[in-house]
């Protein structure tokens, strides 16, 4: 059975009598032995857990147990641990640890000292919290991740930065504050996760993981002081191999000077502060400036050597005799031509002499043959031209005739005969004409054309009735 501190049962009350442990004798007194064996039996039956703070220890080479003292504002209790136990719990005791032991008590019978045998050990509170953070902290040093040859160099001016920390805390606006007068032709993308509580390590990877596929060229992972269990979501070990699987540099900047987190030790650059982060991620004013300067010197250095030598080129290619005497380049092509002219003025009329004879004889033969050939199908053509219009106008008499009455008729059934004759036609909008009364309604509008306009007009009123005209 076990008991808390404080909370142990007495036993053994009764110390007379003899015979085994634990048994009372009122009549018979005890030995010193026996006295010490009852004393032993009614000590080791109990099992007590405890918490005290280690004022001694001694673990010399060559001991089988580690002795050492823990105490309170009251008491002190000597403790002994056996090796294999307390190599197997994988703390070292250091003097002013607050531990959570558990054990029970025993005696030394020879001596009638008691010591306390611990059964396992562990550091208390926040004692047991660092002590998990440096187990993690030498595992993950053990693995290169710590080591310097694998932290990379930050981007001198990188385009686009990755942030990740609380939307809510100071340490966002120092860090946006200090890039925007630092570095503001970059574009932050920013990841807004919590930063401390039980889900905070997988929001703190799930931000990186989001600025990084934003484009991110290095990332900012931040935020402002807290106490110390408010920084272990940094010391977590997802939080630690997220930060060193990061494709992109990372730097941290958590709390203040003094704090320091497992992600610090793993981060490519560890800053004292958010703002110190921002400053390391982003080139200093006075670099840039430095920098265009710089570059400012070097381009006018540049211009004018490349204009120096375009006038060197330009100045020797002046002064060949191309560009001095321009006629000379073709002097020996022009006496050529001005000689083949020569040659082909006095060719060419011998050439042309024969043909031009041939055909002015066949052109005058060609024409006595041609006047030869048109005169009597000239004759026969005139003929029957006069022919063609006699027969024309006798064909189309009987049809102009025809024309002229069916005109006539036309005219006759056209509505604006009837028009000029004092009738009206009443048209809708569309141009519709009005045959009947049903085509209207009230109110609508008509157009009334007349012989000389057009009156538009409202129905007002309609009644259908069967015309008679004698009136």
């Amino acid at each position: 059975m076990a008991y808390e501190y404080g909370q142990m049962p007495l036993q053994g009350a009764s110390a007379a009598g003899g015979g085994a442990p634990g048994q009372a004798q009122p009549d018979q007194p005890l030995s010193v032995s026996g006295a010490m064996a009852l004393a032993k039996g009614a000590l080791q039956s109990v099992t007590v857990r405890l918490v005290g703070e280690v004022s001694e220890v001694s673990d010399k080479p060559g001991y089988k147990a580690v002795y050492f003292t823990v105490k309170d504002q009251h008491a002190s209790l000597p403790c002994m641990m056996w090796n294999n136990r307390y190599r197997a719990a994988g703390i070292r005791l250091a003097v002013g640890q607050l531990v959570d032991l558990t054990g029970r008590f025993s005696l030394y019978e020879a001596k009638g000292r008691m010591n306390f045998d611990v059964f396992c050990v562990a550091l208390a509170g926040e004692g047991d919290l660092r002590m998990q953070l440096a187990n993690l902290s030498r595992k993950l040093e053990s693995e290169g991740l710590m080591a310097a040859q694998r932290k990379r160099p930050l981007p001198k001016y990188p385009q686009v930065i990755g942030l990740v920390t609380s939307p809510r805390g100071d340490a966002v606006h120092d860090v946006l504050r200090t890039l925007r007068r630092r570095w503001p032709a970059a574009r932050v993308v920013f990841a807004g996760v919590p930063v401390e509580g039980p889900g905070a390590p997988a929001a703190l990877c799930e931000g990186m993981r989001c600025v990084v596929a934003a484009g991110a060229q290095v990332v900012l992972l931040v935020r402002g002081g807290g106490s110390f269990e408010d920084m272990l979501p940094f010391s977590d070990e997802s939080v630690a191999r997220m930060v060193a699987a990061c494709p992109v540099p990372v730097v941290t900047g958590i709390g203040h000077e003094p704090d320091t987190c497992i992600a610090d030790m793993v981060a490519d650059v560890r800053a004292s502060t958010p703002t110190q982060a921002a400053q390391f991620a982003s080139p200093a004013p006075e670099e840039l400036r430095a920098l265009m300067e710089s570059m400012a010197k070097g381009l006018v250095a540049g211009l004018s050597q490349a204009a120096s030598r375009a006038r060197l080129q330009l100045a020797s290619v002046a002064s060949r005799p191309l560009f001095t005497d321009p006629q000379a380049l073709l002097a020996g092509q022009a006496m050529g031509l001005d000689q083949a002219c020569d040659r082909l003025g006095r060719v060419l009329p011998r050439l042309t002499e024969g043909p031009r004879a041939a055909l002015s004889f066949e052109a005058s033969r060609l024409a006595a043959a041609g006047r030869a050939l048109a005169g009597p199908p000239a004759q026969s053509l005139s003929h029957l031209r006069q022919r063609l219009l006699l027969s024309g106008e006798a064909l189309a008499a009987p049809f102009e005739a025809q024309a002229a009455l069916a005109a006539s008729r036309l005219h006759d059934l056209s509505p604006l005969s009837a028009v000029a004759r004092g009738f009206a036609v009443a048209s809708t909008g569309d141009g519709s004409i009005v045959r009947s009364v049903d085509q209207v309604s009230v109110g609508q509008q008509l157009e009334v054309t007349l012989a000389d306009g057009v009156l538009e007009c409202a129905v007002s009123g309609k009644e259908k009735k069967e015309l008679s005209w004698n009136r």
